[in-house]
């Protein structure tokens, strides 16, 4: 079998490559994919006589490696220009032109292990199952055996572990590879201290208490990645690199670097949603990275919702919060806002400022935990009247995101969960107002992927009876964030007469089928439903509706565009008409 590559007549210059020899399908791609006379002919512009010759000796190497890194250790290799042996061209006299190079392969036997061992490795260490006698004898395992063992130790604290002494032996008769690798462990050390560099507006002494790296504890490239990412998700700076020193210093310890790019400190953007009964959504922010020069962030955001929209007047919102890293200990941040609301909605009108201080404590890259103390005024006007109230708050909540990407998730689950206890101070009544959101994505193929997504929410609002809780603290359904198709917040609880109000008890259920075709587009297919209940918590008393639809997606890199059209299938609304929404990002 010999595999071609042409170029046509595009220009004289160009010369065909061909792939010649009894090889496998799986080592012909490979060596397909390592040379750079293929590569060469792929291209758009015809390489020169020159560039030809260069790539075909530096072939011989290349090919050579892919051979050996399949276990074939006995191979030939002969590349022939235009019927002359490559490597007897001199790259500074070449032919004027080459029409046609033919690589010939014979890969010979391949080879396994006889012996393969790796000494001394740390207690604990796990060898790659490839680095085994009998196991086929490639290069790629022995660098993965040598890697996991100096990985072994310095996860022991042993940062300069390294590969002392390497002893391969290959018996051609029986076809074997004999490896003896051996380790050098070095000294157990401890951090030293942290230096930092590349920093012009963001103090010193903040970037090493953000850091957080244990100097004086022993070494550990987990603690050392730890360390990096808590200067990362600042998003303070554009690049962070932690070096470690050539040797160690005093006492066993190793000193570290930490080598900083800073972002531009300030930061402008906006964003948009349509829906068709909903209306424009417009949204902008302001942001300041390191406002007081301790990597602290300001954010000034605002939004208007429903210009143009069927579903009550316009909302507006402006809010600012405030952020300082590594405050009681580096993994925590402590926050601080004000928001200013106004919602005018189809069945309720509410204004409300809130004042708010707290932490979030930062488990890891995907836990967050956050408690706070908060004071909201409000002034709500609904089918009970209307209503002016004070609470003090305690807003507490956990998020668990194990997605592999936020706007398009193809896998993992994602968990959210607030409680927040009020204290009335006047106009309502104590209680407890819960919400929780939990989605999961599974994928399956390769080719052309299907995901499955499924969502479930569950809200509730205990204490306070339903005509004297804050109104803006019920639930309602239907829209782009709950049901599809659904006109927006249709559902909710009917007191009679037309008059409808939010209820003390919410569930919404989502799935999606999402099929990525070739190129950037896919398309989805979903149902959604919700449910609206007067009691605290759904016991099957309330009201459900649902809708279903079918849309499509464009990748831009960053997020999906996100065109959704939806109709009503159950409910009070069943009769409405369809319903479009346009975003970025998927829906969840």
């Amino acid at each position: 079998m010999v595999v071609l590559f042409g170029l046509g007549a595009q220009a004289a210059l160009a010369a065909d490559v061909s792939i010649e020899g009894a090889l496998t399908e799986e080592l012909r791609e490979a060596l397909t994919g390592g040379s750079l006379l293929v590569e060469q002919s792929k291209a758009e512009a015809a390489p020169s006589p020159q560039e030809l010759v260069s790539s075909a000796q530096a072939d011989y190497q290349r090919l050579l490696a892919v051979l050996y890194d399949r276990g074939y250790f006995g191979g030939v290799i002969t590349i022939k220009l235009d019927g002359r042996e490559a490597a007897q061209v001199p790259p500074v006299s070449p032919p004027q032109n080459v029409q046609r190079a033919v690589i010939s392969v014979d890969p010979g036997p391949q080879f396994r292990f006889g012996q393969a061992r790796i000494a001394p490795v740390a207690p604990g260490t796990e060898l790659p199952e490839e680095f085994a006698s009998g196991q086929t004898a490639s290069l790629g395992a022995m660098r993965d055996a040598t890697s996991a063992g100096i990985d072994g130790w310095r996860d022991a604290g042993h940062a300069k572990a390294r590969l002392a002494r390497q002893d391969i032996i290959a018996r051609h008769p029986d076809r074997t590879i004999n490896a003896d690798l051996t380790l050098a462990p070095g000294p157990r050390l401890r951090f030293g201290p942290l230096t930092v560099q590349g920093n012009t507006d963001v103090r010193t002494d903040r970037i090493i208490e953000i850091a957080g790296l244990p100097s004086g504890q022993t070494y550990s490239p987990q603690e050392l990645e730890r360390a990096a990412t808590r200067l990362r998700r600042t998003g303070t700076f554009r690049s962070v690199a932690m070096i470690e020193a050539e040797t160690a210093g005093p006492d066993q310890t190793l000193p570290i670097t930490v080598q900083l790019t800073e972002q531009p400190p300030r930061r402008f953007g906006f964003g948009a949603e349509l829906s068709s009964l909903e209306g424009l959504t417009l949204s902008t922010f302001w942001l300041h990275r390191n406002l007081l020069g301790g990597a602290e962030r300001l954010r000034i955001e605002g939004e208007i919702k429903g210009i143009g929209g069927e579903s009550g007047g316009e909302d507006y919102r402006l809010a600012a919060r405030f952020e300082r890293p590594a405050t009681f200990n580096e993994d925590t941040n402590f926050y601080t806002l004000a928001e200013i609301e106004q919602l005018d909605e189809v069945a309720f009108f509410s204004r409300q400022a809130t004042i708010e201080a707290g932490i979030e404590r930062i488990a890891s890259d995907n836990r967050r935990y956050r408690f706070g103390l908060g004071l909201r005024r409000g002034q709500t006007r609904d089918a009970f009247g209307e209503n002016t109230y004070t609470l003090f708050l305690v807003p507490l909540g956990v998020t668990f995101d194990y997605r592999d990407r936020a706007l398009n998730a193809t896998s993992g689950y994602y968990a959210n969960a607030e409680i927040t206890p009020f204290l009335a101070i006047d106009g309502a009544a104590n209680g407890v107002r819960s919400y929780a959101d939990l989605r999961a994505y599974r994928t399956f193929g390769d080719t052309r992927p299907i995901t499955l997504a499924v969502r479930g929410q569950l809200g509730s609002v205990a204490g306070p009876g339903l005509s004297s809780a804050p109104a803006d603290f019920l639930f309602y359904s239907g829209g782009g964030g709950t049901v599809r198709g659904q006109p927006y917040q249709a559902l909710g609880v009917d007191l009679g007469g037309g008059n409808i109000v939010g209820g003390r008890s919410f569930v919404g259920l989502s799935a999606e089928v999402r099929v990525k075709t070739t190129g950037a587009l896919g398309f989805v297919g979903f149902v959604d439903a919700g449910y609206i209940g007067s009691g605290e918590f759904p016991d099957g008393s309330g009201d459900w509706h649902s809708g279903a639809g079918v849309g499509i997606r464009y990748d831009t890199g960053i997020g999906p565009i996100r065109l959704d059209v939806a109709v009503p299938t159950s409910g009070p609304e069943a009769d409405s008409n369809f319903q479009v929404y346009i975003g970025i990002g998927q829906a969840f």
